[in-house]
């Protein structure tokens, strides 16, 4: 049995990177030969077979023919007489189109390793316009890669905006889409995704509530870069910096979605953008079928980040319910990681980068004193129902109280960023 080491296995132990898994090809082999081996069926458009042992995947040497629009629409031929060369032509980019052999000699027909050293992302032949998936995942080589100085070949970019035009990435399926952009967001460089898709012209179409947003102006006063596209990148870039977790990077990127939908003649400003942008948040997430705890904290940071950012002039009771809002009071909360989006949205402006956001640490702060009160005289008194609610809520109001006060007396002195407009 002929067996060779190919694609991202191969790309990344050339770049010197981990490789996190391996993917083998096997020539001149029927299904049926590798059962008879010990090999576990599990392709189900084509065959490929888990290693007994290791586990790993081998598939069958392969070609594919275009049969119908979409990424599912290929007839697949897999067969002993298939070649190394054909299996690797039918791939996406260069620099995954490169096998290696069991004593590590490396076979590539198409320029991988000059690619890979001149930081190219290059199709392999003009079969890549066939599978609109390709474009998703060469925008998420983009945010994997980016921070090596990787950059997509102009004809490659070209035949992108051609599949655009012609209508091929209208056959991507929500659930397909989504687990690409959920992968985006984990690696080193989120933005590049996004970037990626716009420079192809593919974000209207598969993100139209925030391609909206490039050509919207904001006071240039709070927003240096002007942009509201411009600044939902910046943001996703600064939330890319402060936190790991896609949940609260996808929030940072759509909070301000709402300030497409201001009447121009508002421009620059934006009154009430944090509630108008939940409904067209709500449809993307429901197109996209976005999982439930990116959706919850993505809406509340759409709506709570100008309160945040205003923390310092909350009054008591505001503040107390701005906590209550947030579920800051219960075990399981989302306080943390809205505190680090809305840090995200600050600095995500131009020349701001390192502006300190001393609202997340006041916002904390007061939560732990509204959460430090003590219930007991209330839960043994006579009070009932929503009564005891009320009382509680009563206390917290007054714990925060205490709290303002004596950071405003103290030495202490808050100075707070200079605010994004609230509008």
């Amino acid at each position: 049995m002929k067996t060779f080491l190919v694609g991202g296995a191969v790309r990344d132990r050339l770049l010197n990177i981990p490789v996190k898994e391996r993917d083998w090809v096997v020539l001149e082999q029927t299904p049926e030969a590798m059962i008879r081996q010990g090999f576990l069926p599990v392709g189900k458009d084509f065959p490929v077979f888990l290693h007994p042992q290791s586990h790993e995947e081998y598939a069958l040497a392969r070609t594919e023919r275009k049969t119908a629009p979409g990424y599912k629409g290929f007839t697949v031929h897999a067969a002993p007489d298939v070649t190394l060369e054909q299996d690797l032509k039918r791939r996406d980019l260069t620099i995954n189109a490169m096998a290696m052999t069991p004593d590590g000699v490396i076979i590539d027909p198409f320029g991988g390793r000059q690619d890979l050293e001149n930081r190219l992302f290059r199709h392999v032949s003009p079969a890549f316009c066939e599978d609109p998936v390709r474009i998703l995942r060469v925008a998420r080589f983009a945010a994997r890669y980016a921070h090596l100085g990787f950059r997509i070949a102009g004809e490659t970019l070209a035949l992108m905006q051609d599949m655009v035009a012609s209508g091929e990435i209208d056959y991507l399926v929500p659930e397909r889409v989504w687990a690409e952009i959920q992968k985006a967001l984990s690696e080193p460089a989120p933005v590049a995704f996004f970037q990626t898709l716009k420079d192809c012209r593919a974000l209207a179409k598969i993100l139209p509530e925030l391609d909206a947003l490039f050509g919207v102006p904001q006071p240039e006063r709070y927003h240096p870069e002007i942009d509201t596209g411009v600044h939902s990148f910046l943001s996703l870039e600064q939330a890319g910096r402060l936190s790991a977790k896609p949940e609260v990077r996808l929030a940072a990127l759509l909070h301000d979605l709402g300030k497409a939908l201001s009447p121009k003649a508002n421009w620059p400003h934006h009154d009430g953008h944090e509630q108008s942008g939940i409904a067209l948040l709500n449809a993307l997430c429901t197109r996209l079928r976005v999982p439930g705890s990116f959706a919850v904290l993505a809406k509340q940071v759409m709506r709570y980040h100008t309160l945040c950012h205003r923390a310092f002039e909350l009054r008591a009771k505001t503040l107390t319910d701005l906590l209550f809002a947030l579920g800051a009071f219960k075990p399981d909360n989302n306080l943390n990681d809205l505190l680090l989006a809305a840090e995200a949205d600050c600095k995500g402006r131009t020349g701001l980068e390192h502006s300190a956001y001393p609202q997340a640490a006041y916002i904390r702060d007061a939560a732990l004193a509204a959460t430090c009160i003590d219930t007991s005289a209330v839960l043994t008194s006579t009070l009932k129902g929503p009564q005891i609610g009320a009382a509680i809520r009563q206390l917290r109001i007054e714990a925060v109280a205490g709290f303002i006060k004596k950071r405003r007396s103290g030495t202490h002195t808050d100075n707070a960023t200079d605010s994004l407009d609230s509008t």
